[in-house]
């Protein structure tokens, strides 16, 4: 039977050990406590730069809040579930977890890589996750939340095994596109495999029919009007996708679903009568963010009461994952909803075309990071994040932007002032008063990116401090210092000494989003404690030798990327 009501249980969230203490300032001011979570890829193949570019968003945030004084603590993990693993595996002949083992590290490395700042990167195949999904499970069935029924589900006698939905094939019932058993990567409605048109067994393409099984389902239809309220009063917080998106689920009605399978592999189901099955990969994966935080915190019923605010980063085809059944699950087991913000990006294209993985048709993280500047990926990631509508990643704008903006603007301006001060001023600073003109710019810079981060602007908040590195190298022109030495002593002093002071604060305000060439100029700057308040004095007295930040990326790299691309793609087909 359906559940009529839910009582709320709390008890199996707080350990016997309690070390908040070490994650929260104590209340004043304008320091907060932020969660963020970034959502868990599959350690079934490589990462691409689709992944990236709907997960660093994630990392700027948290940079962001530290350097503001917050106290974040950062989460995410490699699903070491589900059918992806499964598939792979048997492919293979291999053990399901050395798949995921060998992702994880790999995934792990990239992020090392790309400079991410993640507090805890698990993974769901770890002990402590299991038992806590186990104890979320119990707690489900204690409250009423779950009721179970036989359904037919679907079943390929060829393979002899009930297929999960990733093994499904057919065509969606709503936009009549080819789609997978529970979800269409078209128009994105989720459904279960009954309902899929023409389906066939992925595996082995025959026919598939319907047989009889016992599955626990979470009465989520029952969560309607608490999610109805919960979207309302966070909204203005999330991106448009995810109101619009979230908004049709709640116009059609939510559905209860299912969340245990027929598979071997996964967290067992802690029930009587489900020897032999997993809890669905949709409950595990997500609370992924509770045991991750649980190991830092203890005590999540305490965290969550004391936390100011929490943000979701992942990719469009998540957000219902994250608006609608993360905050029912949370709503049921007690824990407190705070200010949400769901940062749910648009897909990203590769030379005008869909990623693809099964073509090969995606550059591909080792590959990319083991070839580029860290920085020049993401910043190009950044400042063209598929934010509001899906954008293109294209080799050429990638060169010629790391060319023109990373090199020929940023660069640009720290290497001719520093190597000004180097030729012709012996290595030693500059001590003079700033130009009153560009004090104003900076200060006014400060608080335009934090609106712009506000209304998870990231992008714009990214080109804002940009126009401000082109106005500081027009700046350098119009002053000319290269004549002023030789005319005013003075004037040019105070032109390098302004230059230095904007560099310093723009090196500051960029080390969310370019944290390696950040972290090299404030360093050569003696500065070596970031925060969000204006540099005013630069500790350094002289400047050593400087390399330059970027390296210029000889433009016949273009059509030697693009015939990679191309060769992996007719080799994979």
């Amino acid at each position: 039977m359906r559940f009529i009501r839910i009582r709320m249980v709390t008890r199996l969230y707080a350990p016997r050990t309690f070390v908040l203490g070490a994650f929260f300032y104590s209340k004043g001011g304008n320091k907060m406590n932020v969660f963020i979570g970034g959502a868990w890829p599959y350690a079934n193949g490589s990462l691409h730069i689709g992944h990236l570019a709907g997960l660093l968003p994630g990392d700027v945030l948290a940079r962001y809040h530290r350097n503001k004084g917050d106290c974040v603590l950062y989460v995410s993990g490699s699903d070491c579930h589900g059918t992806p693993i499964s598939l792979r595996a048997k492919q293979e002949n291999v053990e399901a977890k050395e798949i995921a083992s060998r992702y994880h590290e790999e995934f792990v490395q990239a992020f090392e890589a790309l400079n991410f700042s993640y507090d805890v990167y698990g993974r769901t195949d770890k002990d402590s996750h299991k038992d806590f999904v186990k104890k979320v499970v119990l707690d489900l069935e204690e409250t009423g939340a779950l009721y179970h029924k036989e359904s037919e589900e679907t079943y390929c006698e060829a393979c002899e095994q009930f297929l999960p939905d990733r093994l499904v094939e057919g065509i969606c019932p709503v936009c009549q596109k080819s789609a997978r058993g529970d979800q269409c990567d078209h128009c994105g409605e989720i459904f279960d495999d009954g309902d899929l048109l023409e389906p066939r067994c992925k595996i082995c393409q025959n026919k598939t029919s319907k047989k009889k099984t016992k599955h626990a389902y979470f009465a989520l239809s029952n969560l309607q009007e608490y999610i109805e309220e919960f979207t309302n009063e966070h909204k203005d917080r999330w991106r448009i996708n995810a109101v619009n998106n979230t908004s049709r689920y709640l116009k059609e009605g939510l559905k209860d679903r299912a969340i245990t399978r027929d598979l071997a592999y996964g967290v067992k189901v802690p029930l009587e009568g489900y020897q032999g099955k997993s809890i669905y990969v949709w409950v595990d994966a997500v609370l992924g963010y509770l045991s991750t935080a649980q190991e830092q915190v203890g005590d999540l019923t305490k965290y969550f009461s004391k936390l100011d605010r929490e943000y979701y980063v992942h990719g469009k085809d998540n957000i219902p994952f994250h608006t609608i059944i993360f905050p029912a699950l949370k709503e049921v087991i007690g824990l407190s909803k705070q200010e949400n913000y769901i940062v749910s990006s648009e897909y990203l294209t590769l030379e005008g075309r869909k990623i693809s993985t099964s073509s090969n048709w995606a550059i591909w993280l080792p590959y990319i990071t083991a070839n580029y500047q860290s920085d020049a990926i993401r910043y190009f990631l950044l400042t063209n994040n598929p934010e509001k509508r899906d954008a293109d990643f294209s080799w050429r704008e990638f060169v010629y932007s790391t060319n023109a903006e990373l090199l020929g603007a940023w660069g640009n301006l720290v290497n001719r002032t520093f190597k000004f001060i180097s030729k012709h001023n012996d290595h030693i600073l500059p001590k003079t008063e700033v130009k009153l003109e560009i004090v104003t710019r900076v200060q006014g810079l400060y608080k335009e990116v934090e609106q712009r981060f506000e209304h998870l602007e990231l992008k714009g908040a990214l080109d804002s401090i940009f126009e401000q590195v082109r106005a500081l190298n027009k700046f350098f022109d119009e002053e000319t210092p290269w004549i002023a030495k030789k005319e005013d002593k003075d004037a040019c002093d105070q032109t390098i000494s302004t230059c230095l002071y904007a560099i310093a604060n723009l090196a500051q305000l960029l080390e969310p989003f370019l944290p390696d060439s950040s972290r090299k100029v404030l360093d050569h700057l003696g500065i070596h404690d970031i925060s969000y308040q204006e540099i005013t004095k630069i500790p350094a007295k002289t400047l050593d030798n400087v390399d330059a930040l970027f390296s210029r990326i000889d433009v016949k790299k273009i059509e030697q990327e693009e015939a990679i691309l191309k060769e992996q793609q007719s080799l994979r087909t």
